[in-house]
């Protein structure tokens, strides 16, 4: 995997605050950003906070950011999205007293799949791989091995990017450190 720099990116909605310390991006995020389309809620929120950058076919991306989520909805990881319907967000996510893993799968409408995991405080890496109309996406702290996260379909032939995410639904103040953001080839399994 290869460094992508900070500055490659552009932010789908600025940040609170986005600061320098030495090699790693402390993201402050708005209150009540999210990104969720319709279902269950019945609202449309597209206004978290995505560093992305062109994902094309065959290629991997990957974040790792200290998870240092304690509120309810505090998130950070992996946005890939092409437009406001077409999108994935997945990383960690505190809801309903634990830090959950998960991913929400946006085609017009979303949907949302979280299992628990004990990472507070660890630097947890994100994966996302992109083959052909499929986008895998893996999980894992420090150098444990990789946990599969989802495999989900994507649209081919829609402009796609990538990169470091953090949503504040429930809150002000959160402030993620995120450590790295690498790109590479695409995983050869899906699982």
């Amino acid at each position: 995997m290869d460094a992508r720099s900070w500055d490659d990116g552009t932010w789908t909605t600025p940040p609170e605050a986005v600061v320098r310390d030495g090699s790693d991006l402390l993201v402050t995020a708005r209150e009540a950003s999210d990104f969720w389309r319709t279902t269950s809620y019945g609202f449309v929120h597209d206004d978290g906070h995505g560093l992305v950058a062109p994902f094309p076919d065959g290629s991997a991306v990957e974040v790792s950011f200290v998870a240092d989520l304690v509120e309810q909805f505090d998130q950070a990881g992996i946005l890939v999205r092409a437009d406001e319907e077409h999108w994935v967000k997945a990383g960690v996510e505190y809801a309903d007293g634990a830090m959950q893993l998960g991913a929400v799968v946006t085609s017009v409408v979303s949907d949302w799949s979280t299992g628990e995991v004990d990472w507070v405080g660890r630097v947890v890496t994100v994966r996302a791989s992109r083959s052909g109309d499929a986008l895998t996406v893996r999980a894992r702290v420090d150098d444990e091995p990789w946990k599969l996260v989802r495999l989900a379909p994507i649209d081919p032939t829609l402009p796609w990017q990538a990169g470091p995410m953090v949503c504040g639904p429930s809150r002000a103040g959160l402030t993620v450190r995120f450590t790295s953001w690498t790109t590479g080839p695409a995983d050869a399994t899906l699982h």
